[in-house]
């Protein structure tokens, strides 16, 4: 099985919709996040959590700066569609102000062996 890097993204504007819809209920969407660990237990491998604040590290130095990137987990499946598909009315989505689940393959290290 491929192994999968998950970014759940989310922004303010997001949130502000989010309650102005009345969608945002941490209790219930905690025991749905859990549930759906509960359910994808034998795909995930990294149950992931929150993120902070985040440092860009470049040729100029060190900056602070925002980004989308609100929680991470990596799964198992057999494809990249199979993996996407996991995430499908997500709790991110149904009872917290998240916009969107960006799922990428993690690949093979050139000139790694295992």
């Amino acid at each position: 099985m491929a192994k999968f890097l998950a970014i759940y993204t989310g922004t303010a504007t997001a949130a502000e919709k989010a309650q102005a819809e009345g969608r945002v209920d941490e209790a219930a969407g905690m025991k749905a996040w859990g549930e759906w660990m509960e359910a994808n237990a034998s795909r995930i491998v990294d149950p992931g959590g929150p993120l902070g604040k985040t440092k860009k590290v470049g040729p100029d130095g060190v900056a602070d700066i925002t980004n989308t990137a609100a929680a991470y987990v990596i799964v198992e499946a057999a494809d990249h569609a199979a993996a996407a598909e996991m995430f499908r009315n997500h709790a991110h989505f149904t009872h917290f102000p998240g916009e969107g689940v960006e799922v990428m393959p993690i690949l093979e290290m050139p000139g790694v062996q295992k």
